[in-house]
């Protein structure tokens, strides 16, 4: 289980000089908002559950045409959950990470592999210390091109695997995807000391070596 955290207070903040000439320049040249609606338009998505979210963002945080992590929970059957109803298994959802990214500048085979690299493959009833169905793994498609190629992706590592147990972590279909609360959002960043400490207490990296060998933590967290 990982520490509460306290509540907080947060505050409304007014559009600043440069957001509003900012937003000026859209409202009088809509060429430039029509542009950010085309490198938008060209950004992908993918979905992936590990356990602790706080220790999926990291990884695909560190590499290059990664847009952006949001930690959240999907694959459950109630709407916009709470962290506190979440973990309390009633749900159904699991703790995800949901990954934009360039396909130009990374491939979802790339995602994939990290994916892999950085969970336990054979614990279909949790992740490391974290035992229950809120930390279940999977890898969820968006569309068929992504579900072949994370088919293909664990076949060839059912072939090639480096352990003995069988890969259980099973490959579905995205659903609705609800993004966790703003204190689990960058995590790893905002309280570095309280999650290497959850993370080294976990025993994350010491099963991730035993299944992987050096390859297993072979990205080091790195901030944006």
């Amino acid at each position: 289980m990982r520490p509460q955290p306290r509540g907080q207070i947060r505050s409304r903040r007014l559009p600043t000089l440069g957001g509003l000439l900012i937003a000026s320049a859209l409202f009088a040249f809509p060429g430039l908002a029509s542009a950010q609606g085309g490198e938008a338009a060209r950004h992908a998505t993918a979905t992936f559950a590990g356990g602790c979210f706080w220790c999926m963002e990291p990884p695909f945080d560190a590499l290059e045409g990664v847009v952006s992590t949001t930690s959240g929970y999907t694959d459950g059957h109630t709407k916009n959950p709470t962290y506190q109803e979440v973990s309390s298994g009633r749900t159904g959802h699991t703790e995800a990470v949901q990954v934009v990214y360039d396909p130009d500048k990374v491939s979802f085979e790339r995602l994939v592999e990290v994916f892999w690299r950085n969970i336990d493959p054979t614990d279909a009833g949790g992740q490391f210390c974290d035992r229950g169905s809120p930390y279940r793994p999977a890898l969820f498609y968006h569309d068929e091109a992504q579900r072949d190629v994370a088919e293909r992706s664990r076949a060839a590592l059912e072939k090639d695997r480096p352990f003995k147990e069988a890969i259980v972590t099973p490959i579905v279909a995205a659903t609705a995807f609800y993004p966790a609360e703003e204190y689990h959002q960058d995590y790893y960043l905002k309280n570095p000391i309280r999650y290497k400490y959850y993370r080294n207490g976990c025993g994350r990296d010491r099963r991730l070596n035993q299944l992987w060998g050096g390859s297993g933590a072979a990205l080091k967290e790195s901030r944006r």
